[in-house]
C-alpha cells in the first residue's frame, strides 16, 4: 500500500489535484481511500474550531470564493497565548496521526491519500524564528511519513484570488513555511507554481516510479 499527502497555502489547488489523482487511480485499477487531516485525525477538531471562530478569534466561517470572500481569524492569529496551545494540539495530533497511519496500512486499499497532513498544521508557526523551527523538527521525527508527500505550491496572489480567506501577508509568511518545511523534513516534492495540467503530470510521474519500484520490490 502506498500513502500520498497533499499540503499547500489555502488556494493552492490540493482539492483538485486529490480529485484529479483519484480518478486517475481508479482509471489505472487502483483502490483508493481518502484521509482528510481536520476530520480523521486532528484532536477535538470540533471544539477546536468552535472556539476559534467563535469565542476566542471571531473570525468567519465557511470556505472563501471570489463571489464570497471571507476573513477568517484562526491559524493567521500567532500571538504566544494561541502558540503554546498549538504546540499541545500539535503534538497530540502527531500521536493522533501515527495510530492513523497504521490502522490504514493493515486496510485492504492500493493508495490512502492524505488531504493535508501535519506538515500544514507546522506551517502555521513562525518558523523563521529558532524555537518554532526546532519544535517542528522536533514534530517531524515523531510523525510517520508519507510514502510520497507533495506541497502543491502557488503565488499567494493567485491562491487567494481563488480562495480569499486570508490575508496576502499570511499566506506569504505560510508559503515561506512550506518551502522551509519541506528542507527540514527532507523528502517533500514540492510541485512548482504552474496549470492544474502541468501539475498534474508531475504527481502522476512521481506516483508511476513509487508505483513501479513498489510492485519491483513485492516481486
Amino acid at each position: 500500500m502506498t500513502t500520498i499527502s497533499f499540503s499547500g497555502i489555502d488556494g493552492a489547488g490540493k482539492s483538485t489535484q486529490v480529485i484529479e489523482l483519484q480518478f486517475w487511480l481508479r482509471h489505472c485499477g487502483l483502490r483508493s481511500k481518502l484521509v482528510t487531516f481536520w476530520d480523521d485525525i486532528a484532536v477535538l477538531s470540533r471544539f477546536r474550531g468552535f472556539v476559534s471562530h467563535h469565542r476566542v478569534f471571531q473570525g468567519d466561517q465557511g470556505i472563501g470564493s471570489p463571489e464570497k470572500p471571507l476573513n477568517r481569524r484562526d491559524k493567521n492569529v500567532t500571538s504566544w497565548p494561541v502558540t503554546a496551545m498549538r504546540f499541545c494540539f500539535y503534538l497530540a495530533d502527531v500521536l493522533s496521526l501515527r495510530l492513523r497511519v497504521r490502522a490504514v496500512r493493515n486496510r485492504d486499499t492500493d493508495v490512502v491519500i492524505f488531504d493535508r497532513f501535519i506538515y500544514d498544521e507546522l506551517a502555521n508557526l513562525p518558523l523563521d524564528h529558532a524555537w518554532a523551527k526546532a519544535f517542528a523538527s522536533v514534530v517531524l521525527k515523531i510523525a510517520p511519513k508519507p510514502d510520497i508527500a507533495y506541497v502543491i505550491d502557488s503565488d499567494p496572489v493567485a491562491a487567494r484570488a481563488r480562495k480569499p480567506e486570508y490575508p496576502l501577508d499570511f499566506l506569504r509568511r505560510n508559503r515561506e513555511a512550506y518551502l522551509t518545511l519541506s528542507r527540514l523534513a527532507g523528502d517533500i516534492t514540492v510541485i512548482e507554481p504552474g496549470s492544474i495540467d502541468i501539475a498534474q503530470t508531475s504527481i502522476r510521474q512521481k506516483m508511476v516510479q513509487k508505483l513501479s519500484t513498489t510492485k519491483a520490490m513485492a516481486s
